[in-house]
């Protein structure tokens, strides 16, 4: 995956999902000082042709490592 740094003002307005990245499929870790799990990674944006709640009632997430 290439991650290219854009400025906000750049970015194509389309309609995307902030899809959440973690280090494993298990979606829990200990909160960390910014309140997020230490399992999560960043949010991915994924361009869609649905609405972003649809993919969040779905559980759609992006993992990096698959469970053996």
């Amino acid at each position: 995956i290439l991650l290219k740094p854009t400025k906000k003002d750049q970015l194509e307005e389309r309609l995307v999902y902030d899809a959440p990245v973690y280090k494993t499929s298990e979606r829990r870790g200990t909160l960390s000082t910014t309140g997020h799990s230490t399992n999560f990674v960043l949010d991915m944006r994924l361009p869609t042709e649905k609405p972003p709640q649809y993919w969040v009632q779905q559980g759609v997430a992006l993992l990096c490592q698959l469970d053996n």
